[in-house]
């Protein structure tokens, strides 16, 4: 009639159902991510190639607190890359001086999101655009 199995301990517990939330939250950032504009698609690519010289145990970009300076002095070094590769493309044509302030705003922006998604997904393929 009544079957009264004992079971074992790991099988009484629901499923973790937290980890198929966390798993569509990252597919949705990835996908909002690919609809970003061209200049911050731009600006994404050339932070995820700094993150990816940055990312390993130990790294800054995992610490508790990072370093305010080092993301700042970071963000900066990528405005420098950025700015490079805008002379070298079009060495006739020269940005204002006001995209260059917006533009390091941004990339301020990306690469704490970039950080921010890797201390929350490690070791996970990163999207390359």
């Amino acid at each position: 009639m009544y079957d009264r199995r004992v079971l074992p301990f790991y099988m009484t517990y629901p499923l973790p159902v937290g980890y198929r939330e966390e798993d569509t939250a990252i597919k949705d950032l990835e996908y909002l991510q690919q609809l970003y504009p061209a200049e911050a698609r731009k600006c994404h690519k050339t932070v995820m190639a700094a993150l990816n010289r940055l990312d390993y145990d130990g790294s800054m970009i995992y610490d508790e607190y990072p370093d305010r300076w080092q993301l700042h002095r970071l963000s900066r070094e990528v405005l420098e890359i950025m700015k490079r590769e805008a002379e070298e493309n079009c060495p006739e044509q020269t940005c204002p001086p006001e995209k260059w302030e917006w533009m390091a705003d941004m990339i301020h922006l990306v690469l704490l999101n970039e950080i921010l998604r890797r201390r929350h997904c490690p070791r996970r393929g990163f999207l390359n655009f």
